[in-house]
């Protein structure tokens, strides 16, 4: 049997002469019918060529079509405008198009974009998944200001999020009271996790603090602006006077923990910022542990959003969830699910 031929969200936007920005929002509306395969979303030819025939068929003299690039509003969820973010990836795969609401016929589930890049959001959706049927929850890898910024747009509705304030040593809310201004949402906890510095096996550079990163000559695997670790870093620079013209390598940006890790495992770095997860999976690498990072989730509170709210913070309250996070090594969930603020 011959395989479909399959398209990636980056060709599709090619074919379509659209920006990929406005891919995942085709696909987030069910526009666009897409299945995940590994972290990609790919798109199948005969699916391409059905979405293309339906908006030539909505075409209509004094009526713009609902070409890629001026979506119409039917089938938009509330909230939703074009989605700003690196990648979008259902927790299950998508291979039909979504039922449409009407009678006798099964309304079509809400998409929920939920922003973060740590294995806990995985379980998570699984459950969404599992006990919320009217809904599928959709991950966007940005980091954490970034995902913040996006739900001030419109643009997701669960942002997880672990940024240090330097000035008060708090994690997370003064960046939400300060992003989110004028809106009404709820902060819960997810879980609390070691973060600090990825070193070379062995410590030959004897980097124990965060006042040991002015040492000279040093060569940094840094994260990417508006991720939580570049913030702990940039925060930690600026209380310790540290200049970041100093360490070799700061303008260079890797998107993960992971490869941050990697960078300092090969030699091509001495130093990084992550989490303790990253590097245990990585190998060759050893952590020195300086703080403990609160990971939070915000959710927008907003008509249509009450009933999903709910279900996530009994998932997060119930002892099933927080018996699959315990057994990851260092996470602490003793105030998992606990709300923290509500505005």
């Amino acid at each position: 049997m011959t395989e479909e031929q399959s398209y990636t969200t980056e060709e599709i936007s090619k074919l379509l002469k659209i920006s990929k920005l406005t891919v995942y929002d085709l696909i987030k509306k069910g526009d666009l019918v897409a299945y995940r395969v590994g972290k990609q979303m790919r798109i199948d030819a005969t699916d391409l060529e059905a979405y293309k025939r339906r908006s030539k068929q909505l075409q209509s003299p004094g009526q713009r079509s609902p070409s890629p690039n001026h979506p119409q509003a039917t089938g938009t969820q509330p909230g939703h405008v074009d989605f700003q973010g690196t990648s979008l990836q259902s927790a299950s795969p998508t291979g039909s198009t979504p039922a449409m609401s009407g009678h006798g016929m099964t309304a079509a589930p809400r998409h929920l974009v939920i922003t973060g890049q740590d294995v806990s959001l995985d379980i998570l959706m699984r459950h969404m998944e599992k006990h919320t049927r009217d809904i599928r929850p959709l991950r966007s890898f940005m980091g954490s200001l970034d995902g913040l910024i996006s739900m001030y747009r419109g643009e997701s509705d669960l942002v997880s999020t672990h940024l240090l304030d330097g000035d008060t040593g708090e994690y997370n809310l003064p960046y939400i009271r300060k992003i989110l201004t004028g809106r009404s949402y709820v902060v819960v906890n997810l879980l609390s996790r070691p973060a600090g510095l990825y070193v070379q096996r062995g410590n030959p550079q004897n980097l124990q603090t965060w006042t040991d990163l002015g040492k000279p000559e040093l060569r940094l695997a840094n994260r990417e602006k508006g991720s939580g670790a570049r913030v702990l870093l940039d925060e930690q620079l600026r209380l310790h006077g540290i200049p970041s013209a100093g360490l070799i390598g700061y303008e260079a940006e890797e998107t993960s923990h992971m490869g941050v890790a990697a960078k300092v495992s090969s030699g091509e770095a001495d130093v990084g910022v992550g989490i303790e997860k990253a590097a245990r999976l990585v190998g060759q690498v050893d952590f020195i542990p300086l703080v403990q990072e609160r990971y939070d989730l915000v959710m927008l509170r907003k008509q249509g959003n009450a009933a999903w709210i709910q279900s996530v913070l009994r998932i997060l309250q119930s002892p099933e969830f927080r018996q699959e996070l315990q057994s990851f090594e260092g996470y602490d969930v003793s105030r998992t699910g606990e709300i923290l603020y509500e505005a």
